[in-house]
């Protein structure tokens, strides 16, 4: 490990979490409310965790804060995201790069079968037709009985005229964040990333893997549409687990 990362990870960590929150005010409830649905499922022995698009590490964290004994793996294909994630979870979990845009991506795991695959702020990235798709490769490497949760952007249609005053209102206050010095903005952290000679290298790897930033536009579908995708994927329960303003987790039982 770089010991460099291994004596700054936990400062890292503290950065990402505060430039996250600056989006997420109730960040930690929407990670207590996933941790309690694994909790519930049942699992016999340490439950087997697969943190999706995991990014830092995240859930990993929380996971194994809940779980100590969790086997967790770690996947995303950020190259900067995934060393931060490393150095934080120091051996504790598994670290896969890999693109969840290829169908492929299954083949890198280390476990043909979880016990919860758990992810947030992440897959509205992706397009419709390969999110449909992926939540169907998610429902294949999930055990009978396994729980599958989103957190996401996901507004309730019925509530157009208040989502867009809810989504006012938070840009407000970030930008009274910003302006203040309480958060830096997902740019101005990047620029520190950038700025850091142990992640330059790093960061150049992401600039060429995300040259136009992820590539596309974020897609943030309702939580009905969510939904409708996991049932057609084949999942026996689904249904909403938590909702903050326009924020939704939708959960699937295979």
């Amino acid at each position: 490990m770089n010991h460099y990362l291994a004596d700054v990870a936990e400062a890292w960590q503290e950065s990402w979490n505060r430039q996250q929150e600056a989006y997420l005010p109730d960040r930690e409830h929407r990670f207590a409310t996933m941790l309690d649905a694994v909790e519930a499922i049942g699992v016999e022995g340490p439950p087997r965790v697969l943190d999706l698009a995991g990014g830092t590490g995240t859930i990993a964290l929380r996971t194994l804060a809940r779980f100590p004994r969790a086997e967790v793996t770690v996947v995303d294909q950020d190259p900067v995201l995934l060393a931060l994630a490393g150095a934080a979870l120091d051996g504790r979990a598994q670290i896969v790069p890999a693109d969840l845009g290829d169908p492929s991506w299954t083949t890198a795991l280390p476990h043909r079968r979880y016990d919860a695959v758990l992810t947030a702020t992440a897959l509205h990235w992706l397009a419709p037709t390969r999110l449909t798709t992926l939540y169907a490769e998610i429902r294949d490497v999930l055990r009978p009985g396994g729980l599958f949760a989103n957190a996401d952007h996901m507004p309730d249609e019925g509530l157009p005229a208040l989502t867009k005053r809810l989504i006012t209102t938070a840009d407000t206050r970030r930008e009274t964040r910003y302006a203040t010095g309480a958060a830096l903005s997902w740019r101005d952290w990047w620029s520190r990333v950038a700025a850091d000679p142990s992640l330059s290298p790093l960061y150049a790897e992401r600039q060429r893997i995300y040259p136009a930033e992820h590539g596309g536009a974020e897609w943030t579908p309702p939580a009905a549409w969510h939904l409708g995708a996991l049932r057609a994927a084949g999942f026996a329960e689904t249904g909403l687990l938590w909702r903050g303003a326009t924020d939704a987790t939708v959960a699937a039982v295979r």
